[in-house]
């Protein structure tokens, strides 16, 4: 690991509390959102590639498809590790105090190679059995346990290029950032097709490529945090387990862990209902779905990631003012890209379709009215995603935990079973709906509650005699 000595050569931290909100938030955000686009390239080249397999396409891709609970519950892990601590570290760093934040750093890191130690060992135990239970078929189940079984190798580097890159974005370095995914990315791309088709891997040479790119990726990202590059280092002794340090981490991070978990339990939700009521073919357009869900959700995680490091450093500086300006680029920023996402599925459907699986074939003409009553409400995804992050930057972690279970756990896994017993409409299209329908419940409820408790903050930044 690092050495923990101190070096005159280190990076001075970046100065996140004077100058423009809009010109920093955008130069933070931009790598950020490039580097979420660029991440879900993993697993959407993996099926792009899948999906035109000769002869087994859409049997290999609705397997894979079936994979993807399972790995958003992998990746789940590692939010709720580092995504509690990096705006911890990035408040500490608004107060000056470079020595607890590099703490949280050490803990985050030993527990993100814990966690994914036990991921490995409990899925390699019981993976094939909760594929069974989560829709895979007869006729899928080998393709989905071919693609699974390899990709657990990889499943530290996961955990490691994922939780410490968000500590790169917290101290404003987004550009790293964003290299540290193109690594993995490109490697991806580049290496699928040569193993899948020139080794003739098929589905096993998909799942090689991305632990081979995440682990390079991984390995980056470690170096950086050891270098004299970065203004935050990871040093040896940090490495020990501390509660006061690493417990408040996680009590943060339960909010963005439970909105990435919550989309695992979803997706098997989804599946078990759309196999009861549909086919096949249901559960392939789900992988699509979900696919063009996570696209349409990572630049607008990409977007709040640029806006935490600034909220989080100027709350912990007391800057409210700034905290009140960021949080409104933002949520224009979040509702302008919102819009053009639901245009795009509403409008021109087949054209995010084509991607994954001809559309003008069977599973392609199912998906297109499949995604359009699915991705209904997904011009509020900018209000949701605004709000629900800020609160998680001013470490607010009761109310983010409880929007983040309200959105999926209350609403959604009630209504995805419920809708089909009670609506007048094909069935698996009322499955579909449930969709929609709990998004702009739990729009409205962030919103009135972020209304709220941000007026009082403000109240009492204003009312504060010492700022005064």
């Amino acid at each position: 690991m690092c050495s923990h000595h101190s070096t005159p050569a280190q990076k001075a931290a970046p100065d996140l509390g004077t100058g423009s909100i809009r010109q920093l938030l955008f130069r933070l955000a931009v790598p950020a959102i490039i580097a979420q686009v660029i991440n879900v390239l993993y697993n959407m080249v993996d099926r792009m590639y899948i999906g035109h397999l000769e002869g087994i396409g859409e049997a290999a891709l609705t397997g894979v498809g079936v994979c993807f609970p399972l790995i958003t519950a992998i990746s789940a892990f590692a939010y709720l590790v580092s995504m509690g601590g990096a705006p911890r570290a990035s408040i500490f760093l608004g107060k000056g105090d470079q020595e607890t934040a590099e703490k949280i750093l050490g803990n985050c890191t030993a527990a993100l190679i814990v966690v994914g130690m036990v991921l490995t060992a409990v899925f390699l135990v019981c993976g094939y059995q909760l594929l069974d239970l989560f829709g895979a078929s007869p006729a899928t189940i080998g393709y989905a346990w071919e693609y699974f079984s390899i990709y657990l190798a990889g499943t530290v580097f996961v955990q490691l290029s994922l939780g410490l890159n968000a500590f790169i974005n917290a101290q404003g370095y987004t550009v790293t950032g964003m290299l540290t995914v193109v690594i993995g990315a490109v490697l991806n791309i580049i290496l699928d097709p040569i193993l899948m088709f020139g080794f003739e891997m098929g589905v096993a040479g998909a799942a090689l490529a991305t632990i081979i790119s995440q682990a390079i990726s991984a390995a980056f990202t470690v170096w950086f945090l050891c270098s004299r590059r970065s203004y935050l280092r990871l040093k040896i002794p940090n490495l020990r387990p501390s509660a006061s340090i690493l417990w408040p981490s996680v009590a943060l991070g339960l909010s963005p862990f439970v909105m990435q978990l919550t989309e695992s339990v979803i997706s098997i939700c989804f599946n078990i209902q759309l196999q009861l009521y549909g086919s096949d073919t249901a559960v392939g357009a789900m992988t699509i779905l979900s696919s063009v869900m996570q696209f349409s959700m990572l630049p607008l995680q990409g977007l709040t990631q640029g806006a935490q490091p600034i909220t989080s450093f100027n709350f912990g500086a007391g800057k409210i003012d700034r905290v009140v300006k960021t949080f409104r680029v933002l949520l224009i920023t979040c509702l302008v890209y919102a819009a053009a996402i639901w245009a795009i599925c509403e409008f021109i459907p087949q054209l995010v379709i084509g991607i994954f699986t001809p559309p003008d074939g069977t599973l392609g003409l199912y998906t297109r009215g499949a995604l359009r009553v699915y991705m209904a409400a997904s011009v509020l995804f900018g209000i949701q995603m605004a709000c629900q992050q800020t609160f998680v930057a001013l470490g607010k972690a009761g109310v983010s935990l409880f929007l983040a279970v309200l959105r999926k756990i209350i609403l959604l896994v009630p209504l995805i079973f419920l809708l089909p017993r009670i609506l007048p409409i094909s069935q698996d299209t009322a499955v579909f709906l449930a969709e929609p329908i709990a998004d702009t419940i739990a729009v409205i409820t962030t919103s009135t509650l972020f209304a709220i408790i941000f007026d009082h903050l403000v109240r009492n930044w204003k009312a504060d005699p010492l700022r005064n």
